[in-house]
């Protein structure tokens, strides 16, 4: 039997009403989804399937279609409501291959579906659509128009349902089952593949009831002045006394994330990274504080920046980015970024990673939250851990 829906089927018609309204003020007939977040969160379809082309059709009115590879129809049967949900397959010929393109098959299905001179959103910006891909399916649909519509669905994802936040909760379990994990197993001499490979495994047993998946990006641990360096991964080196080593990790439930970061000390910290600590922990407090419904993405961003300059530490990134349903190779919605010029509006049910870290010239530090925006007060942490370096000596 199919797997049951993560979601209600009040909650998947939200969705779609939603899209559609964002496509009427477009002036869009139709939609092409080929991020498999936005597939997922729109049908509830889930597979690893995402390194060869698929998408979900969504016409203005109907139901939608997903099509992909012949052989992963059976995975769309099991995770969509096939009542609600179409389910179309094009030939393993197409695969990878030098002849003919799979666009050129989506060609075909778009124009069964009445849509071959319609004017079709497709999400140029994203990993999962090539410009070959778009060369085709433009070449192969001559009299349609393709816009583009990268992000369009998701900005509708913005604001998370009550049953997202369910499953968001249960990711900040796993998040900080690991990071304690981490806390705990760091010590001179361990190697950095093996503290990896428990995170993982702790990460996918989950807690409880409530399993883990794999999480959109992998374990980040770098040590010493690979902590310069945001999205290092590991190796097989022994962590050293004298270094701190940060670590971003994310529980996943049901593609879900709220990722948290944490920095560990081995040995006595110099003053000027207990300096940098404290700076750090100010700006991210101020930050929280000034994570509420009405404000702007900006001002927390801006709060933040004022205890880093007060410290005298110069920080140009952003520090923070919209977190949900994810697939790899990146956990956030690539919508809002709180940084100084985004003046977009917090609304309630908004969830952030708020990721001030600290890569300087030659040490890092990461301390962070998964936030969700209240209706009143400051952002609540989804995760509850201290917030400070873990010094081990």
């Amino acid at each position: 039997m199919p797997a049951p829906l993560p979601f209600t089927t009040a909650e998947y018609d939200r969705r779609i009403g939603l899209v559609r309204a964002a496509m009427g003020q477009a002036g869009l007939e139709a939609l092409v989804v080929t991020d498999p977040s936005n597939q997922a969160w729109l049908t509830g379809y889930d597979g690893w399937s995402f390194y060869v082309h698929q998408a979900v059709i969504l016409p203005r009115e109907g139901r939608p279609v997903w099509w992909g590879r012949n052989q992963d129809t059976n995975g769309a049967v099991r995770t969509v409501d096939t009542a609600r949900t179409g389910v179309i397959g094009y030939a393993d010929a197409y695969v990878q291959s030098t002849e003919r393109h799979p666009m050129q098959h989506l060609a075909e299905v778009l124009g069964d579906l009445g849509l071959s001179e319609a004017r079709i959103g497709v999400e140029m910006e994203n990993y999962y659509y090539s410009a070959k891909a778009h060369a085709v399916l433009a070449e192969s649909l001559p009299q349609a128009v393709l816009a583009d519509a990268t992000a369009l669905v998701n900005w509708q994802r913005g604001v998370k349902s009550d049953e997202e936040i369910v499953f968001l909760r249960k990711a900040a379990r796993i998040s900080e089952k690991i990071v304690n994990l981490a806390i705990e197993m760091a010590e001179p001499g361990l190697r950095k593949n093996e503290l990896a490979a428990a995170l993982m495994q702790a990460g996918i047993e989950g807690v409880g009831e409530d399993w883990g998946d794999y999480p959109a990006i992998v374990p980040l641990l770098p040590s010493g002045s690979d902590a310069t360096a945001p999205h290092l991964t590991w190796d097989g080196r022994p962590m050293q006394r004298g270094e701190a080593t940060f670590f971003e990790l994310s529980g996943c439930y049901r593609r879900y994330h709220a990722p948290l970061c944490r920095t560990v000390y081995l040995g006595t910290p110099p003053a000027f990274y207990r300096r940098a600590e404290a700076a750090l922990v100010e700006g991210l407090e101020a930050g929280l504080e000034a994570a509420r419904a009405g404000n702007r993405a900006c001002d927390v961003a801006n709060a933040l920046g004022a205890a880093m300059d007060k410290a005298g530490i110069v920080r140009g990134a952003r520090c923070g980015y919209p977190i949900g349903l994810s697939y790899p190779p990146d956990w956030g919605e690539r919508t809002i970024s709180l940084r100084p010029e985004d003046e977009t509006i917090l609304q309630p049910g908004m969830t952030f990673h708020f990721m001030p870290g600290l890569w300087m010239e030659d040490w890092g530090m990461e301390i962070t939250e998964s936030i969700l925006i209240r209706d009143s007060g400051p952002a609540e942490c989804l995760c509850e851990m201290p917030r400070r370096v873990f010094v081990k000596d």
